[in-house]
């Protein structure tokens, strides 16, 4: 029965459980809410230590794609994947292309993309078996990989988090702290660098270290339980989310809080505290939204051009978020909440709702053959 509760308490349409055990795929797709239309979400896979712990995080992150779908102004619904397995060792054509087919089962309600451990070529054996993925190739129509247009959309509201706190949107000579320096994390870092950021990072991951050194080797590395220590103007979690809680939200010596993590704050108590300690936090699904634009035009023709200028758009939506948070005298992150659940409200009023098959939305994008010629 928790199960169920979870899942009525959290306003979801559809939970999904996946099983082919000739692969060894265990899968969860969680369908939030398709109001504005199919739901869009990344797979990530994950060893998780319980089926529990994957239903959580799973329901939690759908809810938020509702959530980022609806303040970007993207006519998408919200929904999530997980993939129960070790990414190192656990990974095979059979399983992508297993899980292909049973996203293709669901008929357009789900469209799925990359995610934490989820790379282009996983997904490109994932459009073996369905239409409904965004993030492929170029060569086949789509956008890639992602993790720039995140990056991008994240330092487009840090910009805006500076020119409310600072007067400026330039980050020149502010000192920004960042939690995880994967695929997002390492592309943010870049662009802070290269306008004249101080950077200081930290991951549990050799590998993103060791790239780090290489490609930004002004930025100085701290161990992984410092990083909340670090003096700074920005603090920016990249990493897993939850990372805002009782026992690190007064250690944090920032101005600002603005990263890419999904679900950053533990609780919603979290935003209230924050407010009260006079830091600027920019809510998670407000700016990591980049990917999400990105992907979405996949459907009526992608173009860098097309994508960046609607995630420069980032900047303009999260200053008003501010102004909404000082006018109703709430945290940030529930001020974004209300704009997006106005938005959700008025469309449910006209009484829409999706009910076929997304797959005319790719125009001109076939499917990748199994051989390439």
């Amino acid at each position: 029965m928790a199960m169920f509760e979870h899942i009525s308490t959290m306003g979801h349409e559809q939970v999904i459980y996946f099983s082919d055990p000739s692969c060894n795929l265990k899968a969860i797709v969680a369908i939030h809410d398709t109001t504005l239309g199919p739901a869009l979400g990344g797979t990530r896979m994950w060893p998780y230590a319980s089926e529990q712990e994957a239903l959580m995080d799973v329901l939690r992150l759908s809810r938020g794609m509702t959530y980022k779908a609806a303040v970007s102004g993207l006519n998408l619904g919200g929904g999530k994947a997980v993939i129960i397995g070790n990414p190192k060792e656990d990974k095979t054509e059979a399983l992508f292309r297993s899980y292909g087919r049973l996203i293709e089962s669901l008929n357009g309600r789900y469209i799925t993309a990359e995610d934490v451990n989820v790379t282009v070529d996983d997904i490109e054996n994932i459009f073996v078996e369905t239409n409904n993925v965004v993030g492929v190739a170029k060569v086949h129509g789509g956008s890639g990989n992602p993790a720039p247009y995140t990056a991008l959309g994240v330092f487009r509201g840090m910009e805006a988090a500076l020119t409310k706190v600072f007067g400026s949107r330039n980050v020149s000579g502010k000192v920004v702290a960042i939690q995880g320096v994967g695929a997002v994390g390492f592309e943010l870092s870049k662009i802070l660098d290269e306008r004249g950021a101080k950077i200081f990072y930290t991951d549990i991951n050799e590998d993103n270290i060791q790239r780090m050194k290489e490609c930004v080797p002004k930025a100085e590395y701290v161990k992984p339980e410092e990083i909340f220590d670090v003096p700074c103007d920005v603090h920016t979690p990249c990493a897993l989310g939850a990372s805002i809680n009782d026992e690190t939200i007064n250690r944090l010596k920032a101005k600002i809080i603005c990263g890419a993590a999904n679900n950053q704050l533990a609780e919603n108590r979290h935003g209230t505290i924050l407010k009260e300690k006079n830091v600027l936090y920019v809510p998670d699904y407000l700016i990591n939204a980049g990917g999400l634009m990105n992907v979405s035009i996949e459907f009526e023709g992608w173009s860098d051009t097309k994508s960046r200028r609607m995630i420069d758009n980032i900047y303009n939506t999260t200053l008003n978020i501010f102004s909404i948070s000082e006018t109703e005298n709430v945290p940030v992150n529930q001020a974004t909440d209300l704009l997006a659940e106005k938005r959700i409200e008025s469309i449910k009023k006209i009484k829409t709702s999706y009910l076929g098959n997304v797959a005319h939305r790719f125009p001109g994008r076939k499917r990748r053959h199994y051989i390439d010629v």
